[in-house]
């Protein structure tokens, strides 16, 4: 299953296990979505948590397409120009569980801004680690342009949701171009100093974060 995959992945690049397998709380039925969160969804990807006597429980909704496109070219195996638009969108929504199940596993507040910065830096970080691997060691240096420039968000979107799209963008794209420069250049290369400040990144609360990404 190729969630599972990606969840595996993040979970060993910021060395954080949580006991729930993302497969679980899959719905690929946009209206079954729906009717179980009660939120409208019009993007190929949404996480909600769903609140019962029992509770809350989390939904994650990916697109039926986008799975079965991914399914056909795995980007686990090769990602490129043609499966990358996909691979952000399933990442996207494994990020936001994974997070979300880790920090709820600790007690921790998540602010919706701090969920999307944190899934803009895992698909940068994650498609970083397999292209890297895929290409024989060469980082891809164009990757940084193609993910965080000329980004285009959802028609519709109130003002508020899409302050927040675009400040995660803005603050994903500056973390990830400083650890880049500092760490992943070809003749100051450190990939281990650069995932331990992700690591480091990841486990920093929301205003930590933000200090982070204003440096």
């Amino acid at each position: 299953m190729i969630l599972r995959r990606m969840q595996e992945m993040l979970a060993r690049l910021y060395d954080a296990p949580v006991g729930h397998d993302v497969e679980d709380y899959v719905i690929v039925d946009k209206r079954r979505f729906t009717q179980l969160t009660g939120e409208s969804c019009e993007a190929d990807e949404q996480v909600a948590l769903i609140e019962d006597r029992d509770g809350v429980r989390v939904g994650v909704y990916v697109d039926e397409q986008v799975l079965e496109r991914l399914e056909r070219r795995d980007p686990m195996q090769h990602l490129d120009d043609g499966n990358l638009a996909d691979y952000c969108t399933a990442l996207e929504g494994v990020s936001h569980f994974h997070y979300l199940m880790w920090s709820l596993g600790r007690a921790r507040d998540v602010s919706l801004l701090e969920l999307e910065l944190q899934a803009d830096v895992d698909k940068y970080a994650g498609a970083v680690k397999l292209l890297t691997q895929q290409g024989e060691g060469r980082f891809p240096l164009s990757l940084h342009r193609r993910l965080f420039h000329g980004v285009r968000f959802l028609p519709g979107l109130s003002e508020e949701h899409r302050r927040r799209y675009e400040e995660a963008n803005r603050s994903a794209a500056r973390f990830c171009r400083g650890l880049e420069e500092k760490f992943m250049r070809p003749r100051h290369s450190r990939p281990e100093a650069w995932i331990l400040e992700l690591r480091r990144f990841f486990r920093c609360s929301h205003q930590e974060k933000l200090r982070l990404v204003s440096r």
